[in-house]
């Protein structure tokens, strides 16, 4: 695996400069006294098709070359990183396959081929959905984008820490959700690039914490898909590219159960009156677990996307 670099995520900024929000960092002195810390919110459930993974998708697929774009792209995702690929894609030109369970949620389903990409769905149970993806792009001809561990994608998920650090420059830590590895890998690059003594936690759900695993054996650890609200995180292992990067710049993951995922919505949405989805509340989650621990410091928590079925976002704000 190619890694990247400091140079990689302002190149992916220059990049995205007009194209991609930058999105606002909010603040709530309201959140700030019941944790003890001074919360800066990165709303990356406010960039364009709603999530974070914008970023990524837009950096690798515009360095495509000519014949590459002709050919088109595949690529893999239960919702977020499928609907950026399918959006960045409309807007170069580029004709997109996507890989999706069947299990996606409506909203992301809906909006992927909103956006003009073809959907091919699967079991993520029973069938490997990066070798359905290979299949397909060696039978077409096209490139494979991969959600997460793939230099290009994790570039460009980091400026999304690079702006808040350029917003913020003082920030003691940085929080931010874990998957694969791409959000969180691109997070410390930028962040300790910018400002090497800020401490950089994942957070990621109790259910699928193959980082933790991983970050504790110092080998990646993979595990059978979770069950967890976080759907956005229902990853197995980390990659290839994110784990070394994760292991060496990353202070702690911290695990996140699902009632606090739920709890951590609710903050968003009372207090802050943000649209969050689980997966993208999992930082100011884990920002709660350690509040204790860091009374008084400046904290950066990204959230990663506001993608959420309004029905079940109901549902899960009033249940008990």
């Amino acid at each position: 695996m190619t890694a990247f670099g400091l140079l990689d995520v302002q190149d992916a900024a220059r990049r995205l400069d007009g194209v991609a929000h930058r999105t606002p960092v909010v603040t709530s002195t309201r959140l700030d006294a019941e944790l003890g810390v001074e919360v800066h919110l990165k709303c990356e459930n406010l960039q364009r098709m709603g999530a974070f993974k914008f970023r990524g998708a837009y950096n690798a697929l515009s360095r495509l070359e000519d014949a590459a774009r002709a050919a088109g792209v595949v690529a893999f995702s239960s919702g977020n990183h499928a609907q950026a690929v399918a959006l960045a894609a409309r807007l170069l030109g580029i004709p997109a396959t996507i890989v999706m369970p069947t299990d996606a949620p409506q909203i992301k389903l809906t909006a992927t081929k909103g956006y003009g990409a073809q959907v091919v769905t699967y079991d993520r149970r029973t069938e490997d959905r990066a070798e359905i993806a290979r299949e397909l792009a060696a039978r077409d001809g096209r490139t494979v984008i991969p959600p997460f561990d793939n230099a290009q994608i994790a570039a460009g998920q980091g400026t999304a820490a690079l702006e808040l650090m350029q917003d913020v420059p003082d920030l003691d830590a940085v929080i931010a959700p874990l998957g694969g590895g791409g959000l969180l890998s691109g997070t410390a690059i930028a962040a300790r690039g910018i400002r090497p003594t800020a401490k950089i936690f994942g957070a990621e759900p109790a259910a699928g914490d193959d980082g933790k695993q991983s970050f504790d054996a110092g080998r990646i650890v993979q595990i059978p898909v979770p069950d967890t609200l976080a759907d956005g995180a229902q990853t197995t292992a980390l990659g290839e590219l994110t784990f070394p990067i994760i292991r060496e710049l990353v202070e702690d993951i911290v695990r996140v159960t699902d009632d606090e995922l739920v709890d951590a919505m609710r903050t968003l949405a009372h207090t802050c009156k943000l649209v969050v989805e689980p997966t993208g509340a999992l930082a100011l989650a884990a920002a709660r677990t350690l509040a204790p621990s860091m009374q008084g410091a400046k904290v950066g928590v990204i959230l990663s996307g506001g993608n959420v079925d309004l029905a079940r976002y109901a549902n899960l704000l009033t249940s008990n």
